[in-house]
């Protein structure tokens, strides 16, 4: 039972990536204690174990991709239960990694393929055409899980730079921490995962970083805290306690001063259980694109609280369920505002925000592609400084036309049933 409330201990699932530090943080620096609440937190091997044993009710709760407890509440994939997140737990904090050998085909296309993420994906469009011509299998790229960011901006790059997702490459799908096995044994050419997996693959001398996460889509959403919409809905204060917690951990991981201290926490063999110095990378601001090539700072590669990082746009749910659509994972037909503000949760976010007196917004919905350079939120209750938001290909995205950005769909990759927004 927990010792302060009188209530069973709270169980929360992690995926071994550098971004469960808000959990881990939340846990080892005392704010769950600090908010009255005992929780163990559950090393799982894959996304789907966490998916599954919160709509079981073998866990509470868990680190989860952001799109997942949208999928998950349409039974995409998996069981078909309400599952609702009210935290974003980070921005970022992903990249693109390719195999050494496909690097170093896509610099005799183009020696300067290191210039930009956009012009990474414009030589391995060139290396496919030479393997299409040469009658070659297609290469082999892994995302995380298919309801992932991960997949969604690997999507992302390899369309900006003319490559057909589903027609010039195999696309699987592999668990984070098998991931770099992966590409050692030569099973697959790439992959897209959060870190310190892509680092841990350079640092081998078996992989080279074509883009950070936050080179496809600046300031995206990554993970959040997913919960069963059944057990929020009988634990209000617990729940609010909890995103009170992870709130305090994440605002202590964006001190600059701290993540030295967070990278040797994350580290260590309970967590993450990988090199201090490989997971010091990301966590510190810094991008090793190879292991012959100098570290270049990036100080957007993880964001846990600053430019709202903790708040549950609806409009980003809204923008992975129009890439379920666009990709042939939902039928068109689906009502994708109505989906999106029954799972993600800002109502929830500002109770438990507002309680430790922080600026929150306003709204729930923003345009996404609009800002080259920093910016400031107004429409709150307090000036919120924001980060930039552009995308690789110059798009925009504006939740108030869903209806014109489902062009993007691609009829005839559709599933044969369309799925139903089943939700209590």
């Amino acid at each position: 039972m927990n010792v302060y409330t009188n209530q069973p201990v709270i169980r929360l699932g992690f995926i071994p990536l550098t971004d469960c530090a808000p959990l881990v943080i939340a846990q080892e620096k005392g704010w769950f204690r600090k908010h009255g609440l005992a929780v163990e937190l559950v090393r799982e091997p894959s996304w789907a174990n966490i998916r599954d044993k919160v709509a079981l009710g073998l866990l509470d709760g868990g680190h989860m991709l952001a799109p997942m407890p949208l999928a998950a509440t349409l039974g995409l994939g998996g069981l078909n239960r309400a599952i609702v997140t009210a935290l974003s737990l980070d921005l970022n904090g992903s990249a693109i990694t390719l195999a050494k050998a496909l690097w170093q085909q896509m610099l005799q296309i183009d020696p300067q393929a290191g210039a930009t993420p956009l012009a990474a994906a414009a030589a391995l469009r060139g290396v496919i055409e030479r393997r299409r011509t040469a009658g070659a299998p297609l290469l082999v790229f892994a995302a995380v899980f298919p309801y992932s960011m991960h997949n969604y901006l690997l999507r992302a790059w390899l369309a900006a730079g003319g490559i057909d997702p589903d027609a010039d490459i195999r696309l699987i799908f592999v668990p984070p921490p098998l991931m770099v096995d992966n590409l050692a044994s030569r099973r697959i050419d790439g992959f897209s995962v959060g870190e310190p997996w892509n680092h841990r693959a350079v640092d081998l001398g078996i992989g080279r970083i074509a883009a950070a996460s936050c080179e496809v889509w600046n300031n995206h959403p990554e993970k959040v805290l997913g919960v069963s919409a059944d057990w929020a809905r009988r634990n209000p204060e617990t729940h609010a306690a909890l995103i009170g917690a992870i709130i305090e951990a994440g605002r202590w991981l964006d001190e600059p001063a701290n993540r030295a201290e967070a990278a040797r926490i994350v580290a260590a063999a309970p967590f993450v259980n990988a090199p201090e110095e490989i997971v010091a990378l990301s966590l510190t601001g810094r991008l090793k694109p190879g292991d012959d090539e100098p570290v270049r700072a990036l100080p957007a590669f993880n964001v846990f609280h600053r430019c709202a990082a903790n708040f549950p746009w609806v409009s980003h749910a809204e923008w992975m369920l129009l890439q379920m659509v666009r990709w042939g994972q939902l039928d068109a037909d689906i009502d994708i505002p109505f989906v999106a503000a029954r799972v993600y949760r800002p109502d929830v976010y500002r109770k438990a925000a507002l309680a430790l007196g922080l600026a929150c917004p306003a709204i729930d919905r923003k345009t996404e592609g609009m800002h080259a350079a920093p910016w400031t939120l107004t429409e709150a209750n307090g000036p919120i400084a924001m980060g930039p938001d552009l995308f690789i290909d110059g798009a925009t995205f504006d939740p108030a036309a869903i209806d014109t950005a489902l062009t993007y769909a691609r009829p005839g990759q559709m599933p044969p049933q369309r799925a139903q927004a089943r939700i209590p």
